[in-house]
């Protein structure tokens, strides 16, 4: 299966369903998410540092998104709707050249209070975990994960 040559720009309103690369991409944000989950339970989301830039993403996400509150469940029928994603293209285009695989897919809990699960999660793009994340890391809503895992 060829897309074209090397570097060139696939266009996904005329790109074909390409069954391998949805699969490609699906075990790449599973990776993602375990080894996400695997971290949160090493150490606590309070004193994770997700990217070189946390503080500057988190400021960007509070001015852009103020209405957000890290504790509560996202409204994933809001995040999708046509404002929402151009709110977030937005949001995620100051990152194009600061942030590796700025918008790849990746998969977000919901809800910080639950593990990741078939109703709790979201596929989202790695700029939107990125943000939403730092934003309830900082607020110690991911601590719990450590808690859990070390009180056994």
């Amino acid at each position: 299966m060829s897309l074209g040559p090397a570097g060139a720009c696939v266009n996904p309103d005329q790109a074909e369903n390409f069954e391998d690369m949805e699969k490609q991409f699906a075990v790449k944000a599973v990776q993602h998410m375990t080894t996400y989950w695997a971290i949160l339970e090493k150490m606590k989301g309070s004193q994770l540092r997700l990217t070189k830039i946390d503080d500057e993403i988190l400021e960007h996400f509070k001015k852009d998104f103020p209405e957000f509150d890290p504790k509560e469940t996202i409204n994933e029928d809001t995040m999708k709707s046509k404002e929402g994603k151009e709110r977030w293209r937005n949001f995620m285009m100051a990152y194009e050249k600061k942030i590796d695989d700025y918008n790849f897919g990746t998969m977000l809990r919901a809800n910080p209070k639950f593990e990741y699960g078939e109703k709790e999660t979201i596929f989202a793009m790695r700029m939107q975990f990125y943000a939403i994340e730092i934003a309830r890391n900082r607020q110690g809503l991911n601590d719990w994960v450590y808690e859990q895992a070390h009180s056994a």
